[in-house]
């Protein structure tokens, strides 16, 4: 789990190759599908449903388990019965079977995906390709989905973490002032 060394496969120091290979596989085929569907197939509903459905593997993935692999966090989103949204936030209290590289990798792509996919989706504004702009604002949308969560999923563990920290000191406080004075 330590930093790759140059020439080292990223995959080598992970610690969960498999989940950091899904986390980035998803999304670079849906890309390259997105680039490149021209040339696989002539049709756009094809493509487009090969796209849909890889932007909605990677969400699923990145949501449901790179998240927790790669970093420890998980976030999900329950609707109460009248109506409001409350978000829910687990984080693994113990970080240090967590690799760099896993972390690295997991946070670069979580605020690079949505940065190329509004670049494609300018790019399909200019050029009235509408069909294509379905497809990216579904990408974006997912994307910012699971940006949004693991942002405010990071800082409920820090905060967590402040929060225990505080109380752990001012429970030595108590304890070092009744023992002096008690």
């Amino acid at each position: 789990g330590e930093a790759p060394k140059p020439g080292e496969s990223i995959f080598k120091s992970s610690n969960h190759p498999t989940a950091l290979m899904f986390h980035l596989g998803f999304k670079i085929a849906a890309v390259v599908i997105y680039i490149l569907g021209g040339l696989i197939s002539s049709s756009f509903v094809f493509s487009f449903v090969i796209v849909t459905l890889l932007l909605a593997f990677d969400f699923w993935t990145v949501k449901n388990v790179t998240g927790r692999l790669l970093v420890g966090l998980r976030w999900w989103n329950e609707v109460n019965e009248d109506g409001s949204n409350e978000w829910r936030f687990e984080s693994r209290e113990d970080t240090s079977k967590i690799a760099d590289i896993d972390s690295r990798v997991f946070w670069f792509t979580l605020w690079l995906t949505p940065l190329v996919w509004s670049l494609f989706m300018i790019s399909t504004l200019l050029s009235f390709n509408w069909g294509w702009l379905l497809c990216t604002v579904v990408a974006n949308v997912l994307a910012a989905a699971n940006l949004y969560g693991y942002v405010r999923c990071s800082r409920a563990a820090k905060d967590k973490v402040g929060s225990l920290a505080t109380s752990v000191a001012a429970g030595m406080f108590t304890s070092s002032m009744s023992s002096r004075f008690g």
